[in-house]
C-alpha cells in the first residue's frame, strides 16, 4: 500500500537518561509517548510501534504525516525533549506488527539526516504536498545509506 513513513527519534537521549537517571527518564519518556500518541490520533497517524526513544509511524496522506512532525516536536518542547522526524511517502508492505519495504528504509536514511528540532522529507513527500501550504529549505541531494541513488531532501520550515 502507498505510505508516508515517519520516524521520531529523542535527540541526545541517552545523554539525558545518563542526567537524570532511570526513573525519571521511563517517566519523562511515558509523557513524550503519551503526547506523540496525542498527535498521532489528531493527524490520523497509525503507530507502528515504539522504537524507545522514538516512533515509527504511518499515515494515509503526506500533509497530515508532516504537520503531525512539527506538532510532535512543539508537543514534547515543554517536556524539555527535543525531536528530529524524517519522512518519505512510497509503497509499504504491511505484517501483523510491523511495515517493511525500501519506503520504509528511505524514510529511516532521511531521519537520520535531521538535525536537533528538525522535520526532513523526501523530494517525493515535498511534491506531494504541493499546494497545501507546507513550506521548505532545500537540503540538497543527499547519498543515503545502502541506496543505489541520491534522495533529494528538504527541511520543513515553521507555519507562518
Amino acid at each position: 500500500m502507498l505510505a508516508t513513513v515517519l520516524f521520531t527519534d529523542i535527540v541526545d537521549s541517552t545523554k539525558r537518561a545518563v542526567e537524570i537517571g532511570d526513573r525519571e527518564w521511563r517517566a519523562l519518556r511515558g509523557r513524550h509517548d503519551d503526547a506523540v500518541r496525542q498527535q498521532f490520533a489528531r493527524f490520523r497517524g497509525q503507530e507502528v510501534k515504539n522504537l524507545g526513544d522514538g516512533f515509527l509511524a504511518t499515515f494515509d496522506g503526506p500533509a497530515r504525516a508532516v504537520r503531525c512532525a512539527a506538532a510532535i516536536s512543539d508537543a514534547v518542547r515543554p517536556l524539555g525533549i527535543v525531536v528530529r522526524s524524517g519522512l518519505h511517502t512510497g509503497e509499504i508492505e504491511l505484517t501483523p506488527d510491523d511495515v517493511t519495504g525500501i519506503a520504509v528504509h528511505i524514510a529511516a536514511r532521511v531521519a537520520a539526516e535531521a538535525q536537533a528540532g528538525e522535520t526532513v522529507v523526501s523530494s517525493t513527500v515535498r511534491d506531494l504536498v504541493a499546494g497545501s501550504g507546507l513550506r521548505f529549505l532545500e537540503r540538497g541531494v543527499h547519498e543515503l545509506k545502502g541506496l543505489p541513488e541520491a534522495v533529494h531532501l528538504y527541511s520543513v520550515l515553521p507555519a507562518g
